[in-house]
């Protein structure tokens, strides 16, 4: 199958599970929706638990891909990891599977695959990553707070040494996941908050 036929069924589902629970979600309308067959459908994912896998490797891998383009929008260290925490905080509140994620609180409207790799026999390349392990909230502090301690070093943006920057980067992570939870008062939100914490911060 084309790769764009893959996003098709993908979006089709991310569609569906805006409209009804998970477990109402039924495989022949994903595939009506995308227009191919059921059996297309089967032979891409290998069954709706595969679908579930691929659906949220696909949102997590989005909001990675976010987190890149935050970190490269400015050039100041602290802007740069304002707009990472601003970028947490959109992407999950306006997706329920990101938000789902990020802070590992599950709900029966949601898919819920278990986070380590499952057996795959599956020929798709992309289905066999699905397959394997699913990000937990803690890989996602790691993963994000490791990607912005390798820009801001790279980058030049940053002058602090490496163990206080990373430190400083866990820090937004964590300030940013805290405001998925509980959102800040005030116009200026978590970006604001972030850079009252970074106030002192070595960067």
């Amino acid at each position: 199958m084309m790769p764009a036929a893959r996003e098709s069924l993908l979006d089709a589902a991310f569609t569906a599970l805006a409209r009804r629970p998970w477990p109402a979600v039924r495989m022949v309308d994903v595939a009506a929706s995308a227009g191919v067959s059921r059996q297309t459908l089967y032979n891409e994912f290998g069954s709706k638990e595969g679908l579930a896998r691929a659906l949220v490797r696909r949102e997590a891998d989005g909001y990675l891909a976010g987190i890149e383009r935050a970190l490269a929008t400015h050039s100041d260290a602290r802007d740069r990891l304002a707009a990472t925490a601003e970028w947490t905080a959109s992407a999950a509140g306006e997706n329920a599977l990101v938000r789902a994620m990020l802070t590992g609180c599950w709900n029966d409207r949601l898919p819920s695959p278990t986070l380590s790799a499952v057996p795959s026999s599956s020929a798709v390349p992309a289905q066999r990553r699905a397959d394997g392990p699913l990000p937990s909230p803690g890989d996602f502090v790691a993963l994000v707070r490791d990607r912005a301690v390798a820009v801001l070093t790279g980058s030049g943006a940053a002058r602090g040494d490496g163990a206080e920057l990373a430190r400083s980067c866990e820090l937004v992570v964590r300030v940013a996941l805290s405001c998925v939870c509980a959102p800040p008062p005030g116009d200026g939100g978590v970006a604001d908050l972030v850079r009252t914490v970074l106030h002192r911060q070595p960067l």
